[in-house]
């Protein structure tokens, strides 16, 4: 097994591409025609976004994500070498400010904000490897 995508549901799917390009830099990987899928280029593994229309087809009941209500017990982590400024650029493309940038005890700065549909969405510097001198926190 490999992790393949992390899919959001989201109301418009056109409208999250146009954000997480303009908050985040991400390039569409592929839009399909229909406008219920898109993925992001990101890497290995691709950050997807689907209609609600698509989930509400699969038969199953399940808990719309709404900026206005607590973010689901979930985020999307994007690693960049400079977090302050795509902290900056996420809030001034109308990302929500969560929590501004901090440098954690294991040396990793992170930073959180809210998409437009309410996801969270860690912006953080890669996490050095430990070495087996280094404990774990």
């Amino acid at each position: 097994m490999k992790l393949g995508y992390v899919v959001l549901y989201v109301p418009d799917v056109a409208e999250a591409v146009a954000f997480y390009e303009s908050a985040f830099g991400l390039a569409r990987r592929f839009v399909h025609e229909s406008g219920d899928f898109a993925e992001m280029e990101t890497g290995a593994t691709a950050l997807a976004f689907a209609s609600e229309a698509i989930m509400e087809s699969q038969g199953f009941p399940y808990r719309r994500t709404r900026p206005d209500a607590d973010p689901p017990g979930v985020e999307v982590a994007l690693v960049t070498d400079d977090v302050d400024g795509a902290y900056a650029r996420a809030t001034e493309a109308g990302a929500v400010p969560a929590s501004p940038p901090v440098t954690k005890p294991w040396g990793q700065t992170v930073a959180y904000v809210r998409d437009p549909n309410g996801y969270l969405v860690e912006v953080c510097s890669p996490v050095e490897a430990p070495t087996s001198a280094t404990p774990v926190p």
